[in-house]
């Protein structure tokens, strides 16, 4: 499924974004502030954006009927605030579908790709930060979509957990647009990335094209060299200790 957003402006934090998707992996990376999670929330209809408009398959999201069938996401803002057990949060990620026989084995799936099966019966709120994290991005798996937003999807992992998560993106076959702060992590698990400052796109390709010295020390403000992963070969970034005034 191809995203478009297209011209997006939402006054006082973004201005002009254009970006586009399709059964890829994307990254839209920056410094604090420069408007990632505000794009993102444009695409799950969190906000309605001032101009501009964002596209599923050519039709506005906000025309789009049962977009929750189609588009799973999560957001720095998920919670669960009600006693639920892992097994009980996941389910709800089918609740966009009518009921079917399949549901069972798709929400035990989406526990098991995630490696929270052996807390299934555990309440969410005794999770670790990590665990909780897990067990939402299963709740999205469950919905089985065919569009995959994800604002930080790596906050609380551990390493391990981190390269599974974006490992298993990668393997979906589905539109992923996913926020990073960890531009190695974006640099390996990403098919494109778009750089936000300040509100506005400053940049976009592949990572090869987009992680350059210059860039991060215009945008990041951070002295970075660039080499070579030993084993995979994608750019990935040193930095220095001292910050680019």
């Amino acid at each position: 499924m191809r995203v478009e957003v297209n011209q997006v402006t939402v006054a006082g934090i973004i201005s002009d974004v254009t970006l586009h998707a399709s059964d890829e992996v994307v990254g839209i990376v920056g410094p604090n502030g420069s408007g990632k999670s505000t794009t993102l929330r444009c695409v799950y209809r969190a906000l309605k954006p001032t101009s501009g408009v964002v596209l599923l398959d050519g039709t506005d999201v906000h025309k789009r009927q049962n977009i929750a069938r189609d588009l799973a996401a999560l957001t720095q803002e998920s919670q669960v605030e009600f006693d639920f057990t892992v097994t009980e949060v996941v389910e709800m990620g089918r609740l966009p579908h009518d009921r079917s026989p399949r549901d069972s084995s798709v929400v035990a799936s989406a526990l098991e790709t995630v490696d929270v099966a052996h807390l299934a019966s555990r309440s969410f709120l005794s999770l670790s930060g990590g665990e909780r994290q897990r067990v939402l991005i299963a709740r999205a798996l469950a919905q089985e979509p065919r569009v995959l937003v994800l604002d930080e999807p790596t906050n609380h992992l551990d390493i391990r957990h981190q390269l599974e998560v974006l490992s298993l993106t990668r393997g979906l076959g589905v539109t992923v647009l996913t926020v990073l702060h960890d531009l190695n992590l974006a640099a390996s698990y990403c098919d494109r990335l778009y750089v936000l400052d300040e509100g506005a796109l400053v940049a976009s390709g592949t990572p090869d094209e987009v992680l350059t010295p210059e860039l991060v020390a215009k945008v990041f403000h951070v002295t970075a060299h660039v080499v070579r992963h030993p084993t995979t070969g994608v750019p990935q970034l040193l930095f220095d200790q001292e910050v680019v005034r």
